[in-house]
């Protein structure tokens, strides 16, 4: 069969790219490969083939289709997001470098830029603005990374995040961006200018909430200090998992679809709902950054968050659902909803919630795959005893 000459589509390359089954005796499905270590004769970019080093048949199949969804030149997956974070921050930076970040981030992101970071002589500074003339404002002669994330956990905020990459490079700045709520379908950062994208693969990447991994997107020359630091860090992904995230990735723009349609279903349907103080959701034309996730995303995410006022009546909520369960993740085919206050956000402390619009009667919910009808009856059940 001729090749085509068409650029494959994203489903496409996430069902062929990297697949190299058929080499072992006309596999379909790539095989895992337990070993820990390889042939020294045999080797990967002038290095052995060892599992710390990221480099097994199944870490190279799962780099290649990450790599080629993204439409960049590499990749690296590790064993978890934050090894992916730490990873990737700390091969761009050193002690005495100066870091500037987005304010509202990931809290084992947030821990490590505010704990971690300064303890290695690294000063992270949190930008409140979307304006890069307001980053530039902050910028030092040492500092070497701008650090955003696609869309903020769990108001759901879009950042000026075209600007930014602009603004860094321009700079001669390392931009990273976390693009684990986009996935890949959603958004392809480095296409916007970014030089490094990192996520947990543990979400949407998967799909499936049985597996934990992490991965970093970009240049080869960025990916090699990545990897170069990831092998000092030995955060490494076991086969089995890479495995696994192999096959979960092939129905990612399949999942990708169905729950932002429900997703947008849901907040729609909440932002009318009369128990419901307010609703986040970038596909909202009420949200904020609605402009510019219409611009820049393909669909508009599978989370939204909303308000029912306080503490009391949200677990209520919670208790009066049967096909949400309450769980502090995203990204699975079964649906979630979560208290941030009690959970992602609960180190803050009230105040300093307040002051971002995280209320303790906001629930943030990641949408499944199950039937839209079946998502929305429930909710209304639960709304109902309210």
């Amino acid at each position: 069969m001729q090749p085509t000459s068409r650029q494959p589509g994203p489903s496409t390359r996430l069902v062929h790219a990297g697949e190299r089954a058929t080499e072992y005796d006309g596999a379909v499905v790539l095989p895992v490969f337990r070993s820990a270590m390889y042939d020294e004769s045999v080797s990967v970019d002038d290095q052995v083939v060892y599992i710390r080093y990221h480099n097994t048949p199944n870490h190279r199949a799962v780099a290649a289709k990450l790599a080629a969804l993204e439409g960049c030149e590499d990749a690296v997956v590790l064993g978890s997001g934050m090894a992916a974070i730490s990873s990737a921050v700390l091969s761009v930076v050193r002690s005495g470098d100066h870091v500037l970040a987005q304010h509202t981030l990931y809290g084992g992101t947030h821990a490590l830029f505010t704990q971690d970071l300064p303890a290695l002589g690294v000063e992270v500074e949190f930008v409140e603005s979307d304006d890069p003339r307001d980053w530039n404002a902050l910028r030092r002669d040492t500092t070497r990374l701008a650090y955003v994330e696609a869309i903020s956990n769990p108001l759901l905020h879009v950042t000026d995040l075209e600007g930014i990459a602009e603004w860094a490079r321009g700079a001669g700045l390392v931009s990273m961006i976390d693009a684990t709520m986009t996935t890949p379908i959603g958004l392809q950062p480095t296409r916007m200018g970014f030089d490094l994208v990192v996520h947990s693969a543990t979400k949407f990447l998967n799909g499936h909430s049985d597996i934990v991994a992490g991965a970093v997107l970009g240049s080869r020359e960025l990916c090699r200090g990545v990897l170069h630091k990831a092998q000092h860090l030995g955060g490494s992904l076991d086969p089995d998992a890479c495995a696994q995230l192999m096959r979960g990735m092939k129905t990612l723009a399949l999942r990708w679809e169905r729950q932002c349609a429900t997703a947008l279903d849901l907040a729609r349907w909440l932002h009318e709902h009369p128990r419901v103080e307010r609703v986040l959701y970038p596909g909202l034309a009420s949200h904020p950054s609605h402009r510019r996730a219409e611009q820049w995303l393909n669909g508009f995410g599978a989370l939204f968050a909303f308000d029912v006022g306080d503490a009391a009546t949200a677990r209520s909520l919670q208790d009066g659902l049967e096909y949400f369960t309450a769980a502090p993740s995203f990204g699975g085919v079964e649906s979630l909803i979560t208290r941030p206050a009690h959970t992602s956000h609960a180190l803050l402390g009230t105040v300093a919630r307040a002051e971002r619009g995280i209320g303790d009667g906001l629930l943030r919910v990641a949408v499944g795959v199950e039937d839209v009808e079946d998502l929305r009856g429930d909710l209304q059940r639960a709304l109902e005893t309210l």
